[in-house]
């Protein structure tokens, strides 16, 4: 049995210069039938399709999708019948989607028609990147796509549009590492109506509240340092760890942690409920089309704005919070009690400018990075394969690197302002003030004070919420790299 099976296409057309009657292709389907049935009952279960398609660089979940869409009499398993069935319907459909990229009607798809394809739905790619892509399916050699070739790597995947195709190249997944969310992804109509948009949404949230418990340490020593600068502090690191063991003992340094935990649902929710609004404002009239690039990101900032300013008031509890000495706060609402007597409700806003500020530069970089990393990797891949989650692990961080890497000064400054406590009525330093004061005292290099330990958790915050995100999935059904 192991000798038969080689590779896939050549079980569905040996002369790729024309297809073959019906009756050829109901023998080559018989035969491909005959050997995934490996316990020879006249049915195929999904142990038996994940046995003799394993290395096809099938999505997840394509499988389950194929049985679940074939299995008529729903016995959980495909009968020839049923088998032959789901490929007969699958296979109109990849003609529709065939004849749609091949534009000028000549039974071949080159890469400057992948590309317009692509440009249509709002994924700008070069025709190098286009002809990678083509150069994956493209067998003969001939730098062309005939209608065997697009048919022979898609009939095994649940892929039905192009749009579905885009975001088989381009899917992502949501991790949260401790600092501003990156621009929503994008989801199907399929995925909003059957709830597994808000199931990806809970799975990030409980990501993201462990890998934020599990940093808050290093996180706080951040905070510590932005806020404390060289003349005020001038111990490093080590020493500033020091300082907060001892003077509030090993639990201080989860103080600020639990308000930082709970701001992530909400602003989870807000931003991606204003990030759909805006699309749809964006789409105007055309509300089937995708979103370019550059669309993306004004859109993912305009909604990262939305979302800050409505919890914003939670960071100014979290840096104070962060900073709080022994005793002085008995809790949350002790905390924003003494700043509302003391300082008014403007006190809950500040650094709010700089904090808007910061979302352009991160969630532009975070994006383009991002974009640029999982590109180059596809096009360094042969087939059409999707990443994997640790392709897209160490994308995301790399790219939230980049970003934190271009707003940092900015977060600093927005730190200091939240942190500074003033008498209600008093005058507030701005914050060209405190840019120029930082510059003044510390250098250039005090705009980066605290860094270290804000890089220092980027890898354990990645791979705790990536664990968590993983089992979460599970849990609640959501599969990641799949859902299409």
């Amino acid at each position: 049995m192991g000798a038969k099976w080689t590779w896939f296409p050549w079980a569905l057309c040996q002369d790729r210069k024309s297809p073959g009657p019906d009756q050829e292709r109901e023998k080559r389907w018989a035969e491909l039938f005959d050997q995934l049935d490996l316990n020879k009952d006249g049915h195929i279960d999904i142990l038996e399709l994940r046995a003799g398609l394993a290395g096809r660089g099938l999505i997840r979940g394509s499988l389950e999708r194929m049985v679940a869409a074939g299995d008529t009499n729903k016995d959980g398993l495909l009968d020839f019948e049923e088998f032959t069935e789901y490929l007969r319907t699958h296979e109109k459909e990849l003609k529709l989607m065939f004849r749609s990229l091949d534009r000028n009607n000549d039974g071949q798809i080159d890469a400057a028609e992948i590309q317009h394809s692509l440009h249509n739905i709002g994924v700008d790619i070069s025709l190098e990147d286009a002809t990678r892509i083509l150069q994956r399916m493209d067998k003969d050699g001939t730098m062309t796509i005939d209608w065997n070739e697009w048919r022979d790597y898609f009939l095994f995947n649940p892929l039905t549009n192009m749009e579905d195709i885009a975001r088989y190249w381009k899917h992502s997944m949501m991790l949260d590492i401790g600092e501003q969310l990156t621009v929503p992804d994008e989801f199907s109509e399929e995925e909003k109506k059957s709830g597994y948009v808000w199931r990806q949404l809970l799975a990030g949230a409980m990501a993201g509240s462990v890998s934020r418990t599990g940093t808050a340490p290093l996180d706080r020593l951040k905070v510590f340092r932005q806020v404390h600068g060289a003349i005020d502090f001038k111990g490093n690191v080590l020493s500033s760890f020091q300082y907060m063991l001892k003077e509030g003992g090993p639990w201080s340094l989860w103080r600020g942690n639990g308000i930082n935990v709970l701001k992530i649902a909400p602003e989870i929710a807000i931003k991606f409920t204003a990030y759909e609004q805006i699309k749809n404002v964006m789409r105007s009239r055309n509300e089937t089309r995708n979103l370019r690039i550059h669309e993306r990101f004004v859109a993912g900032s305009l909604a990262g704005a939305t979302a800050q300013t409505a919890i914003y008031p939670m960071e100014v509890l979290k840096t104070r919070l962060t900073l709080r000495k022994t005793g002085q706060y008995s809790g949350i609402a002790d905390c924003a009690k003494q700043i509302l007597q003391r300082e008014g409700v403007a006190a809950f806003y500040k650094g709010y400018v700089p904090n808007l500020l910061s979302i352009v530069p991160y969630a532009g970089i975070d994006l383009a990075v991002y974009e640029t990393l999982k590109f180059s990797w596809l096009n360094r891949n042969r087939g059409l394969t999707d990443p994997g989650v640790m392709v897209l692990v160490g994308c995301g961080a790399v790219s939230s690197t980049c970003g934190q890497l271009a707003s940092y000064p900015l977060a600093l400054i927005r730190t200091r302002m939240q942190a500074q406590a003033s008498v209600k009525g008093a005058p507030k330093p701005s914050m060209l003030a405190l840019l120029h004061n930082i510059v003044t005292q510390d250098g250039v290099a005090g705009l980066y004070r605290g860094i270290s330990p804000n890089l220092l958790k980027v890898v354990p915050a990645v791979s705790m919420s990536y664990v968590v995100y993983e089992y979460t999935r599970i849990v609640l059904g959501v599969d990641i790299e799949g859902g299409l």
